[in-house]
């Protein structure tokens, strides 16, 4: 097949665009690079079957061109982390929902099968665990400028949505929860990558609020992995999934593990979150999603222990800086 991946030299864009090439796909990623790195893709430079084009979803005309060209399209271009998100709310906005739209246009000329990428930001402060595909979805006051990303993304999946019961179009939207692991940068409040260089470099783990907030992380190649058969699974189109891990750990005990799976003498320093955000900001407690549909439909979720993901992110940083 010929794929095309917006947003593919970012964190899961690079490990999806090798997982496709191997496997004997040709794939085109088209990148602004503000937040991916042609260093993701180094890997696959050069390859016949693989081509970077440098620009943006929020060209219409590009877009289409290059959708034109697809069978199957990726759309993991987005404005992502919490720090830009605060920092930049209305570049979120304008690119998670202009761009989205883009991309669907151009897919409903022919139809071409869809995938959206989604966020567990969508289920806001609901507090019904685990977070199940069709809850309710709680969003916070407009003022609060945290929503931003969410209500985007929400408004992404509900015209998703409205093209594949209007006109057909096959689209499955993926609702990512806290995927990380090797090329994911702390540059835009990824916590993970953040507390292992921190660890690494001898400097504290600053851990917002109480560190009581708990999360699910998931690794990027159990994700890649999901990924790829709801692809190849026809029952999957016009359908939700949850395409993450679903153990539990609060952010303190994940600052403890990294410091012990490191070896590290740093210390583990509350920060409160008026220190970090900018006014605007909420936290949710808990984010725990439940993951029986997506294994339903594909006979696989994400399963890798959170001990891995670490061992491996610790790994490439320490080449890195051996390097």
């Amino acid at each position: 097949m010929k794929i095309l991946i917006t947003g593919g030299a970012g964190f899961i864009g690079s490990h999806l665009s090798e997982r496709l090439v191997a496997e004997g796909h040709s794939v085109t990623v088209l990148d602004d690079l503000s937040t991916g790195r042609r260093e993701n893709l180094a890997s696959l430079s050069g390859h016949n079957r693989f081509r970077l084009v440098e620009g943006t979803i929020l060209d219409p005309s590009l877009v289409q061109g290059l959708t034109d060209e697809a069978d199957a399209i990726f759309h993991l271009a987005a404005a992502v982390g919490v720090k830009l998100i605060m920092d930049e709310p209305s570049r979120s906005i304008l690119t998670n929902i202009n761009g989205t739209e883009n991309v669907l246009k151009a897919a409903l000329k022919d139809r071409k099968l869809t995938f959206v990428a989604s966020t567990s930001e969508v289920y806001g402060k609901a507090t019904k665990f685990p977070f199940h595909e069709d809850d309710d979805l709680t969003i916070g006051a407009t003022r609060n400028l945290r929503w931003s990303y969410a209500s985007a993304k929400q408004l992404d999946e509900f015209l998703t949505l409205a093209y594949v019961r209007e006109v057909g179009l096959p689209a499955v939207i993926l609702r990512f929860f806290n995927t990380t692991g090797p090329r994911q940068t702390g540059r835009y409040g990824m916590v993970l990558p953040s507390f292992v260089q921190a660890a690494l470099e001898g400097r504290p783990l600053m851990v917002h609020g109480s560190g009581e907030q708990s999360r699910c992380f998931g690794h990027v190649a159990d994700v890649v992995e999901a990924m790829v058969r709801l692809m190849a699974t026809p029952a999957a189109r016009g359908q939700v999934f949850n395409v993450a891990n679903d153990q539990e750990v609060t952010i303190r005990q994940l600052a403890e593990t990294v410091i012990a799976m490191t070896g590290s003498s740093s210390e583990i320093r509350l920060v409160p979150y008026s220190d970090v955000y900018p006014e605007g900001f909420e936290d949710m407690a808990r984010r725990l999603p439940d993951v029986s549909k997506l294994e339903r439909t594909i006979g696989f979720r994400p399963r890798r222990p959170l001990a891995e993901i670490i061992a491996d992110i610790v790994a490439e940083k320490r080449a890195a800086r051996a390097a």
